[in-house]
């Protein structure tokens, strides 16, 4: 089974990021500097690939990495996989993008498929240390089949891949922020979109209104960030690394001074 997204009660029972993070790093092993086992630009490599939800849609909706109904809509287009611990990294290979193809099976189209990490698959056939496994959304398992196949390849369950990372193109979209529910001036939290690039993160920094100091935020859970500290001062400004290669960004003033919780705010910048 996925990992279904931590009900807002979780959330709000875990307001203090420090304690989030503290258990998140000790469990998962998840550090900042670990060695990454695919890189972006990597050879083709092995692995297996299931799918799971409907046919043709994207999985299960919303997901561990907390994207929600994103996943259905462009870019994404339910274009989607729950990766395997190795690939979902705590959480911190959300947003990661992959070419996979199937080349053995005889409905196998050989045709590579862009697929996005939007959820975890934690135990079964994708558990294992450093194990491989890609959980694709129908929708994107289909799209490995040669025309007209595409139910000869749905039954086949497990199939044998290539894949290789690749970087994130989401042309037309810069990075955007939405903020939590639970969001406020002590406590405030959002969800990261849109990373072209490498499309994961490894930080993320706020510096308030009037303010020279970055302050250093913690993941809580996905690709949701937060941070325990007040009252805070907007416009916020937020700076990003990537977990792959270190590269950060910044959007200056993202988060204006009379933000709301639910809003998604779209900033002026991404990764080239």
């Amino acid at each position: 089974m996925r990992k279904s997204a931590p009900s807002l009660a979780y959330v709000v029972a875990l307001k203090a990021c420090s304690i989030v993070f503290i258990f998140s790093e000790i469990a998962l092993g998840v550090h900042l500097d670990k060695h990454r086992l695919v890189e972006v630009g990597s050879d083709w490599q092995r692995a297996t690939a299931t799918w799971y939800g409907s046919p043709d849609g994207d999985g299960s909706e919303g997901g561990a990495c907390g994207y929600g109904t994103l996943v259905k809509e462009k870019p994404f287009q339910s274009k989607v996989a729950a990766g395997s611990p190795a690939l979902f990294e705590g959480g911190k290979g959300c947003g990661a993008c992959y070419q996979v193809k199937c080349m053995e099976n005889s409905v196998c189209s050989q045709t590579a498929v862009t697929v996005v990490i939007t959820d975890e698959c934690p135990g079964g056939i994708c558990s294992g240390t450093g194990k491989i496994h890609f959980d694709l959304s129908g929708t994107s398992f289909t799209d490995m089949a040669s025309p007209g196949t595409s139910s000869d390849l749905l039954n086949a369950g497990i199939v044998s891949i290539l894949f290789r990372r690749v970087p994130c193109e989401y042309p037309g979209n810069n990075i955007a922020f939405h903020v939590n529910e639970g969001a406020t001036d002590h406590w405030f939290a959002f969800l990261v979109e849109y990373e072209d690039g490498d499309g994961d993160l490894g930080a993320v920094d706020l510096k308030q209104a009037n303010s020279d100091t970055w302050q250093g935020m913690q993941q809580i859970w996905g690709a949701n960030w937060c941070l325990n500290s007040g009252p805070l001062q907007a416009p916020f400004s937020l700076r990003l690394q990537s977990l792959s290669t270190g590269r950060t960004l910044t959007a200056n003033n993202v988060i204006p001074q009379n933000w709301q919780p639910h809003a998604t705010y779209r900033s002026l910048v991404n990764y080239d």
